[in-house]
């Protein structure tokens, strides 16, 4: 089947685009990693490969596999191959304690686990506690290598159509305490993402994109996902590093990434940055966490090509998007809602509020999660509906829309700060702190106080060879801000804790921060 008859089915499988290209476009590559490059016609037959081993051993359609690895030819081989059979992938993070991982591959019911040589030493512990059949990618030390588990050359799959409801993967939140949240993704809200791309002609067939992000984020998938489905050349990088980025982006002539705002800074804070080519760039993207309207200018005068910044959440919902480089002017918000998608504002009682007021994002579109694995009270715990019943999920976001439909973000409502009865928005503090010239990076957070209840502290990075102590950014800071917004200290840090895809991790600061004495 052509590959434009594929994409205008109402459902479809992602595996199904990586056939019919392999058909169309037999050496055009399909996957690079750090080893080695597959067309897609290899590509498509390590696939198969997979689907059929998995068929071999029992799976069906609606069973799980795990993947614990960093991004490789053979992880997207198993993500792909899982999709022909029907398996629903479950991608996990390496960096996951040995008993949240265990747990999550519990959770998820996996029948396989396939994980890379990184993995391996930090579950041996664990090892005979795991239900699943373990299987090393690339040269993990497992009794059973992907090379002897795989079904010979030429192995065929069955058939395994799928529907709209069936299960495309289960994305695990990033927890910190606990087993995280299993986020349920059905085939329909993938194809509804492919499609939408599509038609928006980001990708296509001469797109390369290079993958810098981790494969288990939601913020990766995003990227991979319509890369492959649209014929294009996904370039994998196990880890990021700035300089590696810029010289594959030269090398490939890469020309659409997906990178995270923690990303940006370090590529642009490069002195050497000018001095690749980056010409090839037609778009970039930006998603999950805040991106300052200064680093969106940056990026925009001296990195070629557009840059959209997505605002949204793995469990779906609605989403909006900035096309920075044709609105310069709302480059402190995060766009407008895309087509299709129905944001709103609501106050902690669950009542809309007007244009120009503060509440919780919620939202609700096509690309919205089935729910929680197992866990319908978190679900419905994570819903708003409206007077229709029509269903949206709550971002945990509090925001205000402009009079132009453009949403700037506020903070996280859990992060918000109550200090002696009035609401203190961190983003608003770290956006002045990063005013100074001293200032790298920074984060705000709410700590106890004897007198407010919480109290604003500030956790900031200098730059380098930058003389500002703690206290003079303290005082520059407070003689900017309104008398309740004044900081009570300021720790100064190397680094700021980050999760793997660049989100600061502020409750390990508030959990961390030991005053000297106690805070008025």
């Amino acid at each position: 089947m052509h590959i434009n008859d594929i994409l205008a089915q109402p459902v479809g499988n992602l595996a199904d685009c990586v056939r019919a290209h392999a058909a169309e476009r037999p050496h055009h590559l399909a996957v690079v990693d750090d080893q080695r490059s597959v067309g897609y016609a290899e590509f498509d037959q390590l696939a198969d490969r997979v689907a059929a081993s998995l068929q071999r051993d029992g799976l069906r359609p609606g069973d799980a596999l795990a993947v614990c690895a960093a991004a490789s030819i053979e992880y997207a081989a198993v993500f792909i191959g899982g999709l022909r059979a029907g398996v629903a992938i479950v991608p996990l993070a390496p960096s996951s304690t040995p008993a949240s991982l265990a747990g999550m591959v519990d959770d998820a019911e996996a029948r396989l686990l396939f994980i890379g040589p990184d993995v391996l030493a930090e579950i041996a512990a664990l090892r005979d506690g795991i239900g699943a059949r373990l299987v090393g990618l690339a040269d993990a030390p497992t009794g059973l290598s992907f090379e002897a588990w795989l079904a010979p050359a030429g192995s065929r799959p069955e058939v395994r159509p799928v529907d709209a409801e069936q299960v495309f993967n289960i994305i695990y939140s990033s927890g910190t305490t606990g087993t995280p949240k299993g986020i349920v993704h059905g085939h329909a809200l993938r194809w509804n993402q492919i499609r939408r791309v599509h038609e928006m002609g980001g990708y296509g067939p001469e797109a390369v994109t290079l993958i810098s992000t981790p494969l288990y984020s939601n913020t990766t998938l995003v990227s991979f996902i319509p890369t492959l489905a649209l014929g294009g050349t996904a370039v994998l990088m196990p880890k990021f590093d700035a300089q590696r980025y810029l010289e594959l982006a030269e090398r490939y002539r890469v020309n659409h990434s997906m990178l995270v705002p923690v990303q940006y800074q370090r590529l642009m804070a490069r002195a050497d940055f000018g001095n690749y080519d980056l010409s090839a760039f037609r778009m970039k993207f930006s998603t999950s966490a805040p991106m300052s309207a200064a680093l969106k200018a940056d990026v925009l005068k001296r990195w070629p090509g557009g840059l959209v910044e997505y605002y949204g959440m793995t469990e779906g919902g609605g989403s909006c998007a900035l096309a920075a480089h044709e609105f310069p002017a709302k480059l402190h918000t995060v766009g407008r809602p895309m087509e299709g998608h129905d944001i709103r504002l609501i106050d902690d009682h669950g009542h809309e509020v007007p244009i120009g007021e503060i509440g919780e994002v919620v939202g609700h579109s096509g690309a919205i999660m089935a729910g929680y694995h197992k866990q319908p009270e978190k679900t419905a715990a994570a819903e708003w509906r409206d007077a229709s019943g029509k269903r949206f999920i709550r971002t945990g976001d509090v925001g205000r829309f402009d009079e132009d439909g453009f949403l700037t973000l506020l903070d996280r409502k859990k992060d918000m700060i109550i200090s002696g009865g009035f609401n203190i928005y961190p983003s608003d503090l770290e956006s002045i702190l990063r005013q100074h010239p001293d200032v790298a990076d920074c984060a705000v957070v709410g700590v106890p106080s004897q007198r407010w209840g919480e109290t604003p502290v500030a956790f900031v990075v200098r730059r380098e060879g930058a003389p500002a102590s703690a206290g003079a950014l303290m005082d520059w800071t407070n003689e900017r801000v309104g008398k309740t917004q004044r900081l009570a200290a300021v720790e100064l840090a190397e680094e700021l804790p980050r999760s793997a895809i660049g989100k600061v991790l502020k409750r390990e600061l508030r959990d961390g921060f030991r005053p000297g004495r106690p805070l008025d």
